[in-house]
């Protein structure tokens, strides 16, 4: 087990995190394996292009193993994921387009501010919940941009 940054607040909280790392397609049975082995009570995935392209497949290994997971992008949830929470796309597009309006109005794109996402969006799959046998809170729901019944 290796521990994060955030190991210091799980400890406090009585919690213990197993970071598994995926890059390639060939990390992700040793990751599912050490979640296995690890008894995991919960999974957290990150934002990465690469469970991205392969959700389908860590949906269906949450599903499998009776998991509740929250994933960095809300499509996860469509895709029958319990929970999504992450950038909201649209918005960056939108604000990425405001840019490519100034730079074709003949601002100098070295010029331009970085900008970092502002907006984020939570969405909550409630048939997988009961899948689950979850109950999620009114004050999560009223919360998630998008529920999905």
């Amino acid at each position: 087990m290796r521990w994060g940054p955030s190991g210091w607040a799980a400890t406090t909280l009585g919690l213990a995190l197993l970071f598994t790392k995926v890059d390639e397609p060939d990390d992700f049975p040793r990751a599912f394996a050490a979640v296995t082995e690890a008894r995991a009570d919960a999974l957290l995935v990150s934002e990465t292009a690469a469970t991205f392209v392969r959700q389908r497949l860590v949906i269906d290994f949450a599903s499998r193993n009776r998991l509740p997971a929250i994933y960095g992008y809300t499509d996860s949830v469509k895709a029958g994921g319990l929970m999504g929470y992450g950038t909201d796309y649209v918005d960056l597009f939108r604000r990425a387009a405001a840019c490519v309006i100034k730079i074709l109005k003949g601002a100098r794109p070295g010029e331009l501010p970085i900008e970092q996402p502002t907006k984020f969006s939570l969405a909550v799959n409630m048939r997988t919940a009961r899948a689950l046998g979850l109950t999620i809170p009114p004050s999560v729901l009223v919360r998630a941009g998008q529920v999905i019944e």
